[in-house]
Order: structure tokens, then sequence, then C-alpha cells
């Protein structure tokens, strides 16, 4: 029977996947002797902000204050997203860590693929995969390849210069475009390239003594130059074809670039499986788009909710005696006034519908039947006290 298939069928509650989760990060910590730290997202949400962006930042920090060890695994599963704040995050692992592991159960692409650049060590399984890092630019309403855009200006220049006059075909194309897009394309390929040369060459290829083939000492411009290597290869849109390529374990090493397979220790393999199918599970039964956790703390985001601060909620004492969930049907977009009490005999405020006894609420609109238990957890996690069904 199948990781998946198992858990199926212990029909675990939202609680019980939770403790479960919690139980394989341990062993996954105890196997690798290290701190871990999960930062994920749901590539399946819908109309949800799962990419990497600033407001990461702070329960990326949150959860690092958590970690007591000297070296930290980052479990990461990510479409992408900016790479200046993946430079943050890298940043805020480097002044606490002295060690910092990526492992990618899944997929971490794009802005994702940067970050397992800045570790000392990347971890993934046979069918994991980064992607290319080759910067995506929007612009009229179009999303494009930072790279495949350059090209194709000099791919006209050079028209231009063998024939000596431009096709008219091309012009209403370059009436479109300013010095500045042009400026910006540029400079985003830059940072990125540069983010990757200076991370592999300062962390990744720190321990990179002696050629293997050779037995000489390996200098300080060898790094950087395999390093300038990889991010060039890396960036190149033409290489890949398209910025959703999945570069798999073989790719990677194919650039002389040292990626372990964790697979080849049964019991690491079999916590990191069982963690991950236990994440994605997660997020198939409730509205969690978006997880950063350790083993004994966690942050959620999740879509199509709105808890206000509870201290701008106050009852009698000047503790808060309810929360007011403004809630949205991620199916049919109906908008909810769901009212949770944190004490006995609260009156229900007009217009509001009481928290479900069984954290399901169903909406009324298309019948689409919702778990409140994540909303339920992040409310008496503020309250630290528990609402009264």
């Amino acid at each position: 029977m199948g990781i998946y298939s198992e858990y199926l069928d212990k029909g675990l509650n939202f609680q019980k996947l939770s403790d479960e989760r919690k139980k394989q990060l341990k062993r996954i910590a105890q196997l690798r002797d290290s701190d871990v730290l999960v930062y994920a997202a749901d590539l399946t949400a819908a109309n949800a902000p799962i990419s990497i962006d600033l407001s990461d930042v702070l329960p990326f920090k949150d959860q690092i204050a958590q970690c007591k060890s000297k070296s930290v695994d980052i479990i990461i599963e990510t479409p992408g997203g900016f790479a200046e704040v993946v430079e943050d995050l890298i940043d805020l692992l480097r002044v606490k860590f002295e060690k910092v592991a990526v492992i990618i159960p899944g997929i971490a692409k794009s802005a994702g693929t940067i970050f397992a650049m800045g570790t000392d060590e990347i971890l993934m399984g046979k069918t994991a995969a980064l992607g290319p890092i080759d910067a995506q630019i929007a612009s009229n309403n179009k999303r494009f390849s930072a790279e495949a855009f350059l090209e194709g200006l000099e791919k006209i220049k050079s028209e231009v210069i063998e024939r000596g006059k431009l096709n008219p075909a091309y012009i209403p194309i370059l009436q479109n475009i300013s010095p500045g897009e042009i400026q910006h394309c540029e400079n985003a390929q830059s940072f990125s390239k540069s983010l990757v040369t200076k991370w592999l060459s300062t962390y990744k290829f720190k321990n990179w003594e002696t050629h293997k083939s050779t037995g000489k000492k390996v200098t300080d411009e060898e790094k950087v130059k395999r390093a300038e290597d990889i991010a060039n290869i890396l960036c190149k849109h033409s290489e890949w074809l398209t910025h959703g390529k999945s570069i798999k374990i073989a790719d990677l090493r194919a650039m002389k670039l040292e990626i372990k397979d964790y697979t080849e220790d049964s019991n690491l393999e079999d916590a990191i499986n069982r963690y991950y199918t236990l994440l994605r599970m997660t997020f198939e039964s409730t509205n969690i788009y978006k997880v950063f956790e350790t083993h004994s703390s966690q942050i959620f985001r999740f879509s199509g909710t709105n808890i206000p601060p509870l201290q701008n909620m106050p009852g009698k004492g000047g503790e808060p005696d309810k929360a007011m969930i403004d809630y949205n049907c991620p199916t049919c977009q109906a908008r909810y006034k769901i009212q949770a009490n944190l004490k006995k005999n609260v009156p229900l405020e007009q217009g509001a519908i009481a928290y479900p006894k069984n954290n399901t609420f169903k909406c009324t609109r298309c019948g689409t039947l919702n778990n409140l238990t994540p909303l339920r957890l992040q409310i008496e996690a503020q309250a630290r006290k528990k609402i009264i069904l």
C-alpha cells in the first residue's frame, strides 16, 4: 500500500494530520541532526497569492526564531516569486545558521531555484524539480522571459546590420518598446545571475578544495567561473524554451552542480515522503495555501477569510469575547460573517452566523462544505483560549 492510500484509509482529521506532520518533521530533524523549517505553498490553489513575496518575510523570520541548532534544513515547495525577497530570506538564514540545506520533495521553480542556490547543500528526490531562473517581465498585459526578449531584439539588430535596412514588420513591435523596458530586462537578468553566482561560489562551493580529475587545488577564480557557468545556463531561455521546464537531478549534475539524492537513504526518503504526502493532504482538505512550520510551531495562510486582530474587539474586562470572521466561500465567493465566541452566552451579532460545532461550514448558495479548522486554530492561538461551541 502506498503512503497516500495508507493515510487516506486512516481518515485523519485536521488535528491528526498536523500531529503526524510534526512527527515526521521530528524524524527528519533526527536523521539529519538539524532543525527543519517548512516553507511551502499549495501549487494548485486558485486565486491565492502562492508566490514568494514580501509578506512571507515576517512569518519566515518568526519560524526561524523557533530553531535552536546551528544548522537548518528548509523544506521548500514554491512556484517562484520575487528574487529580491529570496535574497532577504537567505540573508535571514545566514545571520543565524552555520549550515543551511534545502530539501525539495516536489517543486521549487524560478525564485525557488534561486533560493536553493543560496544554500550549502541541495537534497532532491528523483521526481523533484527545480526550474529556469530567467527573469519574467510583465508589460502591456503580457508576461515574457527577459532573456528571450533581449535575444529577440538582438536578432532584429543582426538582421538590420546584415540587410542594411529594417524589416517593416518589426516597426509596430519596436514602437511599443521603451528604453526603460530594455534596461529593466537587462537588470532583472543581471540580478538573478549575480545572486546565483555569488551564493554558489560563497556557500555551495566553499568546501570544494580539489579537482576530482586532477587532484589540483581549486582556486577562488575557478569557483566563481563554475558558478557563473551554472547561472548562465539556468538563466538561458533558449536552453529550456519554457519557464515552466522541470530541471531534475541529472540535469543539475550535468551542469557540474553537486546534488544529494535523498532517496538513496531509505529512512530519510520515507520520512520526507511521508511529510510531503501529509502536507499535500493538508492543502487538499483545507483552505490553507501557505505553510511556515517547524516540528513545534506553525503559521498558516488561508484563502477566503479575514480575521481582525482580537485586541480590536474587546469584551468585558478588556479581553476579547468573540472573533468575527469575514468569510468568502472559495467556490462561489458568497460572503458571510461568522461569529466565534470565546466566552459563554455572548449574543450573536445582527447578520452573523454562529461558528459551526463540527468546524464545517456549508455555503447556503452553492452547498460547498468548507473546513474551518485552520481558522479555529488561528483564532485560538491568537486569543489563547478555546472557541465555545
